[in-house]
């Protein structure tokens, strides 16, 4: 009979977690919709400007589209601003997560980024470093392949390096910004990153998203290690 209640009572209580969470994901979808249709109107003519230095300086599109992996290991199409010449290869990216999932200790002045990459445009290097290269991330959001918080989302020959305990991190869809990117981003590890990732997941919430978000713009502003 005691095992019986206690049962129970760990039903009802998981009944209610279950319905909190449910609860708290449709408003942060809600938020995340709302947030990224405003964004785009109001950064319409900024994102415009962009997109024609980009063209102006560099040949290729001005959007780069390339498929990551997202929610429950599913692909999609990602947009960002074009910030490397066309026709490059990422041996040397590869090599790098490579040897950071080992364990080796690849960073360089401070930075795990490749160090003076030269596949880099001019304009590419300052888009990078001011996070500009990923506005059009907006519109997977607005997709609902994303969300404004989450996981970094990873290219496909990435996710199949990473070790299966990190494996959670695709229970959530990938996020524009998280504990990564205001946690000193360029000056962590790809396994730094990863261990970040499960703690966001067993804290994420409309409380822990709103933190995250209100902390973005003042990281981003102070760190000098982006590239």
């Amino acid at each position: 009979m005691v095992t019986l209640g206690a049962s129970t009572h760990s039903g009802t209580r998981a009944g209610m977690v279950a319905s909190t969470r449910s609860w708290e994901s449709t408003l942060v979808r809600a938020l995340d919709l709302t947030a990224s249709i405003v964004a785009l109107i109001v950064l319409a003519l900024p994102l415009a400007v962009i997109a024609l230095l980009i063209r102006m300086t560099s040949s290729g599109p001005a959007l780069f589209q390339q498929q990551r992996v997202g929610l429950g290991g599913q692909v999609f199409t990602m947009y960002k601003f074009r910030t490397m010449r066309t026709g490059v290869g990422d041996e040397m990216l590869r090599e790098m997560i490579a040897a950071e999932l080992r364990g080796e200790d690849t960073s360089s002045n401070g930075s795990y980024k490749l160090d003076s990459d030269p596949r880099v445009t001019g304009i590419g290097v300052f888009l990078r470093k001011t996070s500009l290269d990923e506005l059009p991330q907006l519109i997977n959001v607005v997709f609902g392949d994303m969300a404004l918080v989450g996981p970094r989302p990873c290219l496909e020959w990435e996710a199949e390096m990473f070790p299966a305990e990190f494996r959670p991190r695709f229970s959530v869809r990938p996020g524009l910004t998280g504990l990564w990117q205001i946690s000193g981003r360029s000056n962590m590890s790809t396994l730094e990153m990863l261990h970040l990732d499960l703690s966001y997941v067993r804290q994420r919430g409309l409380r822990t998203d709103l933190g995250i978000l209100l902390r973005t713009i003042p990281s981003m502003l102070a760190d000098d290690t982006a590239r």
